[in-house]
């Protein structure tokens, strides 16, 4: 198989259904070698099965390309380091990380129980770091000694960490910590030749289907704006080596349309020389707003 990644190495976790499923996919036509990592829980990450998995390297090996089943959980640091060797014993390095493995818990805030905050923030925001951390000590100890590769790490945000959603505090808070790894990662491993970048891509999957139910046919020309393939290609393009001016960045994918997200700048400010009067602060505050763009509404609110 041939095409921009050709001769690449990737590792996709949450890769047996869904979106990491498609990104999978499109990695092996595009020439890449996969590991496709799964640990085959459920929506709401109960249970395990390495079936997800190994269907889909089933579908690349049909395809002709070249991919290995991995079932780590990648929020254990260790499972995760032991993910990381497998690409690079079995195919001889490690050139694309793609973290999207994750699950929902949705409450309401007042309802969400201390299990179900850990559980998300650990799948989401540790399963992105774990599978980072070793592959950037990876790309370090290459780039030391001589042999620096053309690396690129494609995060998994969401709208509902850059926009906020009603239901989904903890899921939120999980995505909005990833969209701020992603810059200081970006930040700080540039210098070994990695580009970090995240995408929030909009589909229907298991996990959306409920909020979705509303848009699952096709529009009427044959393009299905929430076919999860539809962020695929923008995946492939930033873990190809043509890519390596854009780092730093978070991509918003919705069918056809992809937008780059602009995050938390600096605002209008008033710099008194001196410390705030608790009294003065109400008037100036005010008076900053109104001159300051008002923020996009969190998804779900009234």
């Amino acid at each position: 198989m041939s095409g921009i990644l050709e001769g690449r190495i990737a590792i996709v976790t949450g890769a047996g259904r869904g979106i990491g499923r498609e990104h999978a996919l499109e990695l092996a036509r595009q020439g890449a070698k996969v590991i496709v990592n799964d640990l085959g829980a459920t929506a709401d990450g109960q249970g395990a099965s390495d079936g997800p998995a190994h269907e889909v390297v089933a579908l690349i090996r049909e395809m002709g390309g070249e991919a290995e089943a991995n079932g780590a959980d990648v929020a254990d640091f260790e499972q995760a380091e032991a993910m990381v060797r497998q690409a690079i014993d079995s195919f001889g390095g490690l050139d694309i990380l793609v973290n999207n493995a994750g699950f929902l818990r949705d409450r309401m805030l007042v309802n969400t129980a201390e299990e179900e905050w850990d559980a998300v923030i650990r799948v989401h925001l540790k399963g992105h770091f774990a599978p980072l951390r070793h592959a950037g000590a990876y790309w370090r100890a290459e780039a030391k000694a001589g042999a620096q590769r053309a690396a690129r790490v494609i995060n998994t945000s969401s709208g509902a960490g850059l926009q906020g959603s009603i239901g989904q505090t903890t899921y939120s808070a999980a995505k909005a910590g990833i969209a701020g790894m992603t810059l200081v990662a970006a930040a700080e491993m540039g210098r070994y030749g990695v580009t970090v970048n995240a995408i929030a891509p909009v589909a229907r999957t298991r996990m959306t289907e409920a909020a979705f139910a509303d848009m699952m046919a096709p529009v009427d020309d044959g393009f299905d704006a929430m076919d999860p393939a539809n962020n695929s290609p923008v995946v492939a393009w930033l873990a190809s080596e043509e890519a390596g001016d854009v780092t730093g960045r978070v991509i918003e994918i919705e069918g056809g349309r992809i937008c780059v997200e602009q995050g938390w700048t600096h605002g209008p400010s008033r710099d008194l020389g001196r410390r705030w009067e608790s009294a003065e602060v109400g008037t100036a505050l005010r008076e900053l707003i109104a001159q300051g763009a008002v923020p996009e509404p969190v998804y779900g609110a009234g």
